[in-house]
């Protein structure tokens, strides 16, 4: 049995006899999430944020999240931070950001990289922190500025690895974002038309939840100089995300594919490029339940599994079984999935193997209508999932998400 057979296997098991739950009862160990906040997502090289600073915006982010948690800065024993696009992961901008929103210097920090995961790898590591004893109280953060990132050449080939010729599977790794995407439709079927049909959905769901307001509570306006394009600088201050949109099926039939001549996927149809951050501050419930503090949800579970590098936009459709399989859950349990929509394609993929009821994946939108700001995503799909729990008195959901090289990662969250 191959590689491939064994995940596809594991794929389709995803648990169908439910087990008793450490999800059920609430504990004094629980992890939670007391509060959480993000930037608004703007367009990369485009928006509002083009000529902000990761740190500028990060410091927004866990300032707010602070602000709302109600906790002393001092209180903060340490910061984990999720980034992709700069070098080191972003540690001195990390750095940066904390003290600029009002941490001491005594409180510490990480910088995190599991590339499009590293938000949600934040949170992992903060709980995990948090569960051992390291610390009583941390943030969980992501930020990226793909605007910056864009400025920035690929590596050279030759300075990744000498052995590349060794193995197809290594040079896999290589394989662009946009072509694992073009693998995944052609391997398991997704035709165009049910990627447009479904990025429709994403900017239906992401504009009518932005008019309605249900990401106000979650936002933190944002400040910024910006150049125009006559070259002016201006100031202005942000509110909302840039990505939604009115859309039409035409409109995205006329498109051209990205990344193949005859190729399905293209840039409606893919996650957006976008520049943002987000912050979460977490503690043990009898920590929160000790200091008066709120309780915005709690975390409970999370798994990372390995696919094939060339198709990497499946991992959810592994990593989502496993953190069910870890929690004692079925997908019957799971009100919400905050499936992050790298392409419409793998998006697709992992609905239709796993069986999900498609009114429960990203009943706001996702990254296609709001965008993906590669070590952002993770922190911002947790903070839209708690409050959208919270405002619809569910009480449990996913966040879950393909990653590059070959990856699925997704977490388990309930409401209390």
């Amino acid at each position: 049995m191959t590689s491939l057979n064994r995940l596809q296997t594991l794929a389709m098991g995803v648990p169908e006899m439910k087990q008793v739950s450490p999800c059920k009862a609430a504990s004094g160990d629980d992890i939670v999430i007391v509060a959480g906040a993000r930037t608004p997502m703007t367009r990369a090289r485009k928006g509002a944020m083009k000529d902000t600073a990761c740190a500028d915006m990060l410091a927004v982010a866990i300032k707010a999240a602070v602000e709302r948690a109600g906790v002393k800065p001092s209180d903060v024993d340490d910061v984990a931070v999720g980034n992709v696009g700069m070098d080191g992961a972003g540690a001195l901008q990390a750095r940066l950001a904390m003290l600029l929103a009002g941490l001491p210097q005594e409180s510490s920090v990480q910088a995190v990289n599991r590339q499009c995961s590293s938000g949600l790898q934040t949170i992992a590591h903060t709980a995990a922190a948090i569960k051992s004893g390291f610390i009583n109280i941390g943030i969980a953060a992501g930020v990226e500025s793909m605007s910056a990132g864009a400025k920035k050449g690929p590596p050279k080939i030759g300075d990744l690895s000498g052995r590349l010729g060794e193995s197809q599977t290594v040079r896999d790794c290589l394989t662009p974002m946009g072509v694992t995407s073009e693998n995944v439709a052609k391997a398991y079927g997704i035709s165009r038309e049910v990627q447009d049909k479904f990025a429709l959905k994403s900017y239906q769901k992401a504009l009518a939840a932005q008019q309605n307001g249900k990401f106000d509570k979650e936002i933190a306006p944002i400040t910024v100089k910006v150049k125009n394009a006559e070259g002016k600088t201006v100031k202005m201050t942000v509110t909302k995300d840039e990505g939604p949109r009115p859309t039409t099926l035409e409109g995205l039939q006329k498109l051209k594919p990205s990344f193949a001549a005859d190729g399905c996927s293209h840039a409606g149809n893919s996650s957006q490029t976008t520049d943002g951050a987000a912050a979460v501050v977490m503690c043990k419930r009898s920590t929160a339940v000790e200091k008066g503090l709120p309780i915005l949800g709690v975390f409970r579970g999370f798994a990372v599994k390995g696919v094939p590098p060339k198709v990497m936009g499946i991992g959810p459709a592994f990593a989502i079984p496993a953190v069910l399989e870890q929690t004692g859950l079925t997908k019957n349990d799971i009100d919400a999935f905050e499936l992050n929509e790298a392409f419409a394609s793998q998006a697709v993929y992992c609905m239709d193997k796993l069986g999900l009821d498609e009114t429960k994946v990203n009943p706001l939108g996702g990254a296609i209508a709001l965008g993906h700001p590669l070590g952002c995503t993770g922190t911002r799909a947790t903070v839209t999932l708690l409050n959208h729990l919270q405002d619809t008195n569910k009480n449990t959901g996913i966040v879950s998400m393909c990653i590059g090289t070959g990856m699925g990662a997704a977490a388990v969250f309930t409401r209390n």
